[in-house]
């Protein structure tokens, strides 16, 4: 193999690393987007949840009546 054979190997090989480094990338990003948004929605959802003035509950206390 020539050593211009060689040259343009290692040019495609890099070419495809790009584009999965290209790929990786833009995956990371909405998975950014998509951790923020849920972020965003617990912060929500702990605004609209009501006082439990007595702190942790207790699940037996909703335990239907008949257990």
């Amino acid at each position: 193999m020539s050593d211009q054979e060689r040259i343009t190997e290692l040019e495609i090989k890099a070419s495809y690393v790009e584009d999965t480094l290209d790929q990786l990338n833009m995956t990371i990003y909405r998975q950014q987007q998509q951790i923020d948004a849920l972020i965003a929605e617990v912060r929500n959802l702990r605004q609209q949840m009501p006082e439990s003035g007595g702190g942790a509950r207790n699940l037996r206390d909703e335990l239907p009546p008949h257990y």
